[in-house]
Parts: structure tokens; C-alpha cells; sequence
């Protein structure tokens, strides 16, 4: 595993926060997966870093990770390669596999109950996939009105989170609004699209 300096993370976009407080960083431009340990003072390299490229040891602006303890494994949001790979974290992994194709995947969670939860901004709609299926298909669980500001709708989901409860929370970028989406609903709820007077510049 290559070592990464501070100054050398370049465009760090999802995290994943392991529970010893681990740090996983996409990094977009350096299109690979960065550990980066509690008062560590340098990262390391887990996944990807062999270039950018469509090969399964590469990435192509990764945007967000996060980690499958059932399989030990990484799930990684490849997003300039429209797919979803599963890394193994053990020692000697070169290579991922690829989970879900051709999708214009940008941010990713997993709740308790281990269904995968993907923000697809082609389609401006969250996807939920069971491994139970081997990933295949996905239920539209929120969006899928077309793009547009209505709150049945989004424009450019960017990442997101699912509560124990699996209300998705979503980062709407275009709209500058942060939606909450009760499991089952129709629409969404504006949690929040302004701090004070300032509105939110793109929240990812």
C-alpha cells in the first residue's frame, strides 16, 4: 500500500468513518480509495492507484465509499466508469469486482438491513439494491420524477445517508437543499437550504 501525504489528497469527495474511527477517503483526482488513520500523519492507499482506466484495478473519479462488514469489503462508487465495484480489504487484494454496470452512480450508503442505497443523477433518483439478488435491477425508493425542484423530484442527488429507521437523507446539488425522505413516501421533506441567510452553494 502506497503512503499518501496531506498535501497529496487531490479532490477528496465521499468518506466512510469505520467504527475505530478509521478514515476512508474517495479521492476523486488521485482515483483511489485513502486510509487515513486517528491522528495518522500520513494515508495510505487501499484500493485503485494504478491510474485512472476501466481495468478492475482502476478507478475513474471515484466519489464515495463505504465499507460491507458481511464480506469485508469495500463498495465503491466508480463514477467516471458508470459502476460499482466491491474491493475485499484483505491484505493482497489487487483487484475489485464489478457489483452493479452502467449506472451513473455518484453517492452511496448501506443501512442495517444491508440493502445498498445509490444516488443516480442521470435519472435524478435513489436506487435500492439487495445482495439477496446479487445487486441486479433496484427499486426506486425516492426521485424518479425527472429532474426539477418539486419534492417528488431532485436535481443531481449527490451523496447520501439512511437512519435505523431507512429515511434517506439526501444532498440535492443543484437545488441547493438537503431532502429527507421517510421510507414510503411520495416526497420528500426540505430539511434544510439555507444557514442564516446564505444559502447552501451545491451541497454534495
Amino acid at each position: 500500500m502506497a503512503d499518501v501525504e496531506r498535501e497529496q489528497i487531490n479532490y477528496p469527495l465521499g468518506i466512510f468513518v469505520d467504527t475505530d474511527k478509521t478514515v476512508y477517503i474517495a479521492d476523486q483526482f488521485q482515483d483511489s480509495i485513502v486510509l487515513w488513520k486517528t491522528n495518522g500523519k500520513t494515508g495510505q492507499i487501499v484500493a485503485g492507484g494504478h491510474g485512472r482506466g476501466n481495468a478492475l484495478n482502476q478507478f475513474s473519479m471515484p466519489t464515495d465509499v463505504l465499507i460491507d462488514k458481511r464480506t469485508n469489503s469495500f463498495i465503491i462508487c466508480d463514477a467516471g466508469n458508470r459502476r460499482i465495484i466491491k474491493w475485499c480489504r484483505k491484505r493482497g487484494t489487487t483487484s475489485g469486482i464489478i457489483v452493479i454496470h452502467n449506472i451513473s452512480c455518484f453517492g452511496i450508503a448501506q443501512d442495517r438491513q444491508e440493502y445498498l442505497y445509490v444516488s443516480v443523477i442521470e435519472k435524478n433518483e435513489i436506487r435500492r439494491f439487495s445482495r439477496d439478488n446479487n445487486y441486479a435491477r433496484g427499486r426506486i425508493v425516492a426521485g424518479g420524477n425527472g429532474k426539477g425542484d418539486g419534492l417528488n423530484q431532485f436535481n443531481f442527488p449527490g451523496h447520501l445517508f439512511v437512519d435505523t429507521e431507512q429515511s434517506i437523507y439526501v444532498s440535492d446539488w443543484n437545488n441547493r437543499r438537503m431532502m429527507k425522505w421517510i421510507r414510503g413516501a411520495y416526497q420528500g421533506i426540505v430539511f434544510s437550504n439555507h444557514i442564516g441567510r446564505r444559502y447552501y452553494e451545491k451541497p454534495t
